[in-house]
């Protein structure tokens, strides 16, 4: 199905562009659904172009060498992915699947280079989205030498963890507890064990599709490890 203007509107890098331009490139796009845990680009791959999210959640992922999946980042609403193989033309370095169900478009490798670097505004969004990426993978890499799991899913869930326009600090739709788990290299076990004791503590609370965080500093400090489970 075709990509509607109204919709490339909403997608950042189109957002930056005249009416008459985004005319010109949504009849070379089409619109694309995945279901959750489907893959969406393979490590490896070198043609899959520029993808868009339009709706849903995606998440990159790569694999230790003895098979162990961590996830590295997610991917929300309105943003654009795969601009690493765009800008050199090397393969993908990780795999890009989906983490709930989502609508994504896709543009080819050309147009897509034209797009990103045909003005100082496409090139500014790029440029931006590559260091939203170097900043998150030193966090992640940080997050991942804490000592303890307890830490790593309380640092994790810090890192997830945003203020709303209301004021609150929330998580909107939190990760499952295993999709935490591989970002954090524990099991899920642990990811539930450790949401119980802060939710036990009123740190976190369960608010619909959110995960409330109700005492930012106490789940910071446990990141930390001045905050922790008594040891049975």
């Amino acid at each position: 199905m075709p990509i509607l203007i109204p919709i490339l509107q909403g997608l950042r890098l189109f957002d930056r562009l005249p009416a008459e331009k985004l005319a010109e490139i949504a009849p070379t796009m089409s619109e694309r659904k995945v279901e959750r845990r489907e893959v969406v680009i393979k490590r490896g791959e070198t043609d899959a172009g520029l993808g868009f999210l339009i709706e849903g959640r995606l998440q990159t992922v790569n694999f230790t060498l003895d098979g162990k999946e961590v996830g590295i980042d997610f991917i929300n609403d309105g943003d654009f992915f795969g601009e690493l193989s765009v800008i050199d033309g090397l393969p993908a370095p990780e795999y890009i699947i989906a983490v709930a169900p989502s609508r994504l478009a896709f543009l080819d490798r050309d147009r897509a280079r034209e797009l990103m670097f045909a003005t100082p505004k496409g090139s500014e969004a790029v440029a931006t989205r590559l260091a939203e990426r170097m900043r998150k993978a030193a966090s992640h890499r940080a997050m991942l030498a804490l000592p303890s799991s307890f830490q790593r899913v309380c640092a994790q869930l810090s890192l997830l963890a945003q203020r709303s326009p209301t004021g609150q600090v929330v998580i909107v739709m939190p990760p499952t507890h295993q999709e935490i788990a591989i970002m954090v290299n524990t099991s899920r076990e642990t990811v539930t064990r450790t949401l119980q004791f802060l939710q036990g503590m009123k740190v976190v609370s369960r608010a619909g599709n959110e995960l409330v965080v109700e005492q930012p500093d106490t789940l910071q400090q446990a990141a930390d490890g001045k905050v922790a489970p008594a040891k049975s």
